[in-house]
């Protein structure tokens, strides 16, 4: 069994939702309030984000934090 991060999981579920809603990193970067550049670091999981991104980030999505951390066991 292999454990991931709470940042693997996060950069995993973010991309699959963006895409899922058909989001580039561009349009959730705009939503969001950062820099693309910054959106597609977090999604190769490059960065420990802070909080308050990471709340961006979800509300930019629609979605919750906890969705996008998801639990671990």
């Amino acid at each position: 069994m292999s454990s991931s991060t709470a940042r693997e999981r996060f950069a995993r579920a973010m991309r699959t939702l963006r895409q899922t809603k058909g989001l580039s990193q561009e349009d959730l970067a705009e939503r969001a309030g950062l820099h693309r550049n910054y959106i597609g670091s977090v999604e190769r999981g490059e960065r420990n984000v802070g909080i308050d991104n990471l709340e961006r980030i979800a509300q930019a999505l629609e979605t919750e934090l906890i969705d996008l951390i998801g639990r671990s066991d």
